[in-house]
Formats: C-alpha cells, sequence, structure tokens
C-alpha cells in the first residue's frame, strides 16, 4: 500500500458519501481522487484503468459545473428511470466484449500492461455504466456489480488492496442503487 492509494482511498470514501448526500463538495473531491488514482494505476501499469480515470475527471468535472449550474433552479423536472430493451442490452453487451477484447490485444501487443484484457474490460464496461448512469437506465446498475466484481480481483491481484476494498464498497452501493433505482420506478408507475 503506498500513500498515494491510501490517499486515494480516504478520497473515494469521502468523495461518495458526499454523493450520496447530495453535496456539492462531492465533486472537486471526486476530482482529486480520481487524479490521485491515474497516478496509482500508471505505476501498477494498469493503463486502461489510468485512462479511466482521465474520463472520470471529465465527468466529475462536468458534474460540478451542471450542479453549480442548476442550484438555485426550482423549474428541474426529474429524468425518470427507465429500462433498456431486450435488442439494446443485447446490442451493449456485444459492444462492449468487442470493444474490451480489441482494446485489450491492442495493450498486450503495444505496452507492458498488467492483466490487459481485463484492465480493458474495466475500462470498457465502465465506460458504458457510466453513459447508462447518465441517461438514467436501471440497467447502469448491473453493469457496475460486473465493473467493481472485476475489479476487486483485478486490484487485489495487483496489490492494491485498499483499493480492491474500496471497489468492494463500491459493489455494495451498486446493489443499494440498483434497489433504489427499480423502487423509483415502481412508485412512478402507480
Amino acid at each position: 500500500m503506498s500513500p498515494l492509494e491510501i490517499t486515494g482511498t480516504v478520497l473515494g470514501v469521502i468523495g461518495v458519501a458526499l454523493m450520496i448526500r447530495q453535496n456539492i463538495w462531492g465533486w472537486p473531491v471526486g476530482l482529486v481522487q480520481v487524479t490521485v488514482y491515474a497516478w496509482v494505476f500508471f505505476g501498477a501499469k494498469l493503463y486502461s484503468d489510468a485512462i479511466l480515470q482521465g474520463f472520470f475527471f471529465i465527468i466529475q468535472a462536468y458534474g460540478w459545473w451542471h450542479w453549480l449550474r442548476n442550484e438555485h433552479t426550482a423549474s428541474r423536472s426529474e429524468l425518470p428511470v427507465t429500462l433498456l430493451g431486450a435488442p439494446a442490452r443485447v446490442l451493449w453487451m456485444l459492444i462492449g466484449t468487442g470493444a474490451a477484447a480489441g482494446w485489450g490485444r491492442f495493450m498486450a501487443a503495444k505496452t507492458d500492461a498488467a492483466l490487459p484484457y481485463w484492465d480493458a474490460g474495466i475500462l470498457v464496461f465502465s465506460l458504458i455504466s457510466q453513459w447508462l448512469q447518465a441517461c438514467k437506465k436501471l440497467e447502469c446498475w448491473p453493469g457496475w456489480l460486473l465493473v467493481n466484481t472485476v475489479a476487486i480481483a483485478v486490484y487485489w491481484a495487483k496489490d492494491l488492496r485498499l483499493t480492491s476494498g474500496l471497489y468492494l464498497v463500491f459493489w455494495l452501493m451498486a446493489l443499494w442503487g440498483w434497489r433504489e433505482w427499480r423502487a423509483s420506478m415502481k412508485g412512478s408507475a402507480a
């Protein structure tokens, strides 16, 4: 465990706690956390995860800006949680599997990446899950469960024990999110 991994883990827990409370300070904490983890993952030769932190940085910056811009708007209507159709689910799985295999092959051939295919899967399916979450599709949560399951094992194998534990917490939160979003769908249908 490096000091950077400890810092990133602590910031991850703080950032998620702030997000659960819908506190705007969760965004700047998240920006620092993903920056720290970019260095952690680069040092562990998990290059796809390091790249993923860059995408997360962009999303965190957008979220902070969006929340600041809309902080005092009373007329916002909430986007409902919806489901993808079966063909869209299959399409996302095929796209994700193909993209992860392709990126993993590239990383295996062109870099000294550790666990390039597993790392690529984390990258690709995190991006898909993040997109589905932004669109308020219930399927984002099973996506996060898949990503977090793989991430727990990959980070443990790379001796990133705190990070593996953090992703176990994220896994439990994905279960919670799936339950809450499903309940909100039932509540809006009534």
